[in-house]
């Protein structure tokens, strides 16, 4: 009953505790209105106009000092000649409508602003396809006036890319910025850091993409032009390909299949198994190939010599299965028609012009002394041993031009078997050398 009665008689009371409680919080808790950062930025951006260029005399040019860091290398598009990069690019600046006293605003001496209510310059990438950024909103302003913006972007530009020398080729991709509207006597161009410390800082790369990041060279020049003289800075990002990738998936199992069929040589030339041998050779390296070919980089410009040398070895494959077929075929006919020459010497007994009658035959009704027909059955027989000598002496004549021919094919589908066999010797030499030529030149980079 006592609570009941001591709530009830609070009861009134509840909106003045409220009240007083409420402007206890106010009280407490400062008003954005009264914050310092809240003053200074006030005094900041309320007379300033982001249309003008932050200067105080027109006649004296702003200088942006530029810095890039190459974060990684994301797509090299070889047959559409684009390079897509992530980089970390800055701008730094000097407003000279943005400076004030730390002293008088507790010691503060770098705020935030929005992008979108200062001046900045009008830096584009020259040779950039387009350009995907997230669009940071706010730079840091120190108290002298200086502004950095910072932010990363991916660039997908334009670049001469040359594969010939794949898996172990180099790519040298500028990028370029410039002023688009302001000439130099407005806005000048410099370098953040020094040359050297842009060209072999590596440390923003990423070590486990595809590419290695071998220098960032610079340049500073100045364009002329009709509508006057631009400041132009250009940043030369030199990549190079790790090979290792390419060389255990393409070079080392090619190289085994140019071997195995190396090995195809030390078959007899006239062994039919050697065209199956050969078959099963090329259909793998065939295989090959089409599994191949999508790590294989597309370029109009020029063809990689890796390229070059998968299409010698499959012409030498080819050529080499050509061969065997052809001698295969060759001496097949050969021995068929070595078995059509006895049957033909066996029907010696036929004559040309008919059978070949039998000497003691006589004709009914004719009735001859026994002397005639024993000269007549001797000339007989004298005709056909004659007939068959004049037979065996065609048939080993030709027999014997038959060989003599055959022997000649035989030497030389050997001759250019031997010939073949070299020349894939020396082909696969020389793309050896040559490859490991282009790796060492390479790695001494």
């Amino acid at each position: 009953m006592c609570l009941g009665t001591t709530a009830g008689a609070m009861a009134p009371l509840w909106p003045f505790i409220l009240v007083a409680a409420s402007e206890i919080l106010v009280t407490d808790t400062p008003h954005p209105r009264n914050s310092t950062l809240y003053r200074l930025t006030k005094q900041l951006l309320q007379k300033y106009h982001k249309k003008v260029r932050p200067v105080h005399d027109r006649t004296k040019a702003t200088t942006v000092y530029l810095d890039v860091f190459v974060h990684a290398v994301l797509d090299v598009d070889a047959q559409n000649q684009k390079l897509k990069t992530s980089i970390w690019y800055y701008e730094v600046w000097d407003d000279e409508f943005l400076s004030w006293s730390p002293t008088v605003f507790d010691g503060i001496r770098e705020i935030s602003l929005p992008l979108s209510a200062i001046w900045a310059p009008d830096i584009i990438i020259s040779e950039f396809v387009d350009i995907e950024s997230p669009g940071l909103p706010y730079v840091y302003v120190n108290s002298s006036g200086t502004i950095k913006n910072a932010k990363p972007i991916q660039v997908v530009s334009t670049c001469n890319l040359e594969t010939y020398a794949f898996p172990f080729d180099m790519q040298n991709c500028s990028l370029t910025f410039s002023s688009i509207l302001h000439t130099v006597e407005d806005v000048d161009l410099a370098f953040l850091r020094s040359r050297e410390d842009i060209k072999h800082d590596k440390k923003e790369f990423l070590k486990d993409s595809e590419w290695e990041l071998l220098s960032v060279s610079s340049t500073y020049n100045i364009l002329q032009s009709n509508t006057g003289d631009f400041a132009q800075i250009q940043f030369n990002v030199v990549i190079r390909r790790h090979p290792l990738v390419y060389v255990m998936s393409l070079l080392i199992p090619s190289i085994f299949l140019v071997l195995v069929d190396l090995g195809s040589f030390y078959l007899p030339p006239t062994c039919r198994a050697r065209i199956v041998f050969k078959t099963n050779v090329l259909v793998g390296y065939t295989v090959f190939r089409v599994n191949v070919s999508d790590e294989m980089p597309r370029s109009a410009v020029s063809t990689p010599l890796i390229g070059v040398f998968f299409t010698i070895c499959l012409a030498f494959l080819v050529l080499g299965l050509f061969k065997s077929i052809l001698l295969v075929t060759f001496l097949h006919d050969e021995c068929s028609s070595e078995q059509e020459w006895p049957l033909s010497c066996l029907q010696g007994d036929i004559d040309a012009d008919g059978p070949r009658r039998d000497p003691q035959a006589q004709p009914a009704g004719v009735t001859e002394p026994s002397v005639c027909r024993e000269h007549q059955a001797q000339s007989e027989t004298l005709k056909e041993v004659s007939f068959q000598l004049k037979s065996i002496s065609t048939y080993f004549q030709t027999w014997d031009q038959e060989d003599r021919q055959e022997v000649k094919w035989l030497a030389f589908l050997e001759c250019f078997d031997r010939l073949l066999f070299k020349a894939c010797l020396v082909v696969l030499g020389l793309y050896a050398v040559s490859l490991c030529s282009l790796w060492a030149l390479g790695s001494s980079l």
